[in-house]
């Protein structure tokens, strides 16, 4: 019998387990799962709160659809029937203090219609002058890696770069755009300039090849959120694979072929193979120094997030779209906010409005670690100036997510080579997977579950 530890109980994890248990049953191997997490619960970043008809995510709201593998896991579980799309409303950008429409026909920022584009009160006439450039400028002759601020402000401009794309890129990183890869976050873009020089152009006709408008956005969650799909993998799994709750793993050992593991109820388990999925910061303790050095080259950022219920009178404006992200240059400490009842409308029960507001960014994680009475009271403020709302919620939730969110700077991909191989070399049978390498989206962790079941099958069979 051979046996493989699983350590971290996150989705990226757990989609090991479930891939790893589903090969093990399909072909009778003689292969045991044990899966070890520090909490007392199952799910790591997945949290969904339930407050009487209320649906609150605590974490990620959603997955984009286009990426299939949360998808095909969640119709393998057979709760399929619980995706939704979000609603497809308008955006918003706050530049300096006012609101301004997303201009239509924007993809990620890059603008495909030139008439919204030109009518849009986001940029000056030198602005849209700049951006114009993108149709007659060569393709880049740079080889390598580059960062995302750097590759659109030499396609687009400083300003359609600092009052759109950032503001969108950004929230999704939590980061700087400056420092961020764009082969290991945005290689879409940098392939699109390959292939038709203008990034305008080219996302023009690639939007082109996609659905008609609909009210169907191109994000999907569960009805019943996205805890649900966590219950659903651990009822799956309950009885086939051993679990370790509320341990943590503080050493580990090499002894031959295998592995110890030494856990913090005092007790130590042996491993053919180990599968690592916490973040970095908390697997880098395994290791020598030398290991230890590579993964620590990403660092992560700490954000914070706050739900807020109102009742519909307390909200004096109609509110007609999404939400609206933040321009770095705005005297706000929010740097997005989610109209959650218009975007996701299963979650809020009649007669209240949901807003969730992030705080916390590379250059400002300050007010992550202040009290809930201090972010309450500068959201509220922002919100006030932002909304015009004077009301206090009904309830609210804040969730702080310290060094939660990774930042793959520039040279990434090749430094992820680096520690595989290394892996490979001093620690054979050991993969370290997940958001701190492989993808932040909830997609890119179940692949990474997956890719790392199968290398463990064909590795002992």
């Amino acid at each position: 019998m051979k046996h493989v530890v699983i350590v971290g109980g996150g989705i990226t994890g757990l989609s090991a387990a479930f891939s790893l248990q589903n090969q093990i049953d399909d072909k009778q191997l003689p292969i045991k799962v044990t899966l070890i997490e520090a909490e007392s619960r199952l799910g790591g970043k997945i949290q969904t709160e339930y407050h009487d008809d209320f649906v609150i995510e605590r974490g990620p709201d959603s997955y984009l659809g286009r990426k299939k593998a949360m998808t095909n896991l969640i119709e393998k579980l057979g709760i399929d029937h619980d995706l939704v799309n979000n609603h497809a409303g308008q955006a918003f950008i706050l530049h300096g203090t006012k609101l301004y429409p997303m201009p239509e026909g924007a993809v990620m920022g890059v603008p495909t219609e030139i008439s919204p584009f030109l009518s849009s009160g986001l940029f000056s006439l030198k602005g849209k002058a700049r951006a114009g450039l993108d149709l007659i400028l060569p393709k880049t002759q740079f080889k390598g890696d580059q960062s995302v601020g750097g590759f659109f402000k030499r396609r687009l401009g400083d300003e359609v770069v600092d009052n759109l794309i950032e503001p969108l890129l950004s929230g999704v990183y939590a980061g700087n755009i400056d420092k961020i890869s764009l082969e290991s976050t945005f290689p879409q873009f940098q392939d699109i300039e390959s292939r038709y020089r203008s990034l305008i152009l080219g996302m023009k006709h690639t939007k082109a090849k996609k659905r008609e408008k609909s009210s169907k956005g191109p994000f999907l969650t569960l009805k019943k959120g996205l805890s649900s799909l966590v219950g659903a993998l651990e009822d799956y799994l309950n009885g086939k694979i051993e679990w370790k709750m509320e341990t943590a793993v503080e050493k580990l050992y090499r002894s031959n072929s295998r592995y110890t593991l030494q856990l913090s109820d005092g007790t130590s388990v042996e491993a053919d193979k180990v599968i690592v999925t916490v973040p970095g910061r908390k697997a880098a303790a395994f290791f020598d120094q030398e290991t230890k050095g590579l993964i620590g080259e990403v660092p992560a950022t700490s954000v914070a997030t706050i739900a807020m219920a109102f009742l519909d009178s307390a909200i004096p404006e109609s509110i007609n779209g999404t939400g609206f992200v933040v321009s770095k240059k705005s005297p706000f400490t929010i740097t997005a906010c989610t109209w959650t009842n218009q975007k996701w409308p299963h979650t809020t029960p009649e007669g209240y409005v949901l807003l969730r507001c992030y705080v916390g960014r590379e250059h400002d994680q300050e007010i992550v670690g202040e009290s809930d009475e201090t972010i309450l009271s500068n959201v509220l403020a922002d919100l006030h100036k932002i909304m015009s709302i004077d009301a206090k919620p009904e309830f609210f939730y804040i969730t702080r997510w310290k060094k939660a969110m990774p930042q793959y700077l520039v040279g990434h991909r090749e430094r992820k080579n680096r520690l595989h191989e290394r892996l490979e070399t001093h620690y054979p049978g050991i993969q370290l997977i997940g958001a701190s390498l492989d993808g932040i989206g909830l997609p890119d962790c179940v692949v990474a579950g997956e890719n790392a079941a199968d290398h463990v099958i064909k590795s002992l069979t």
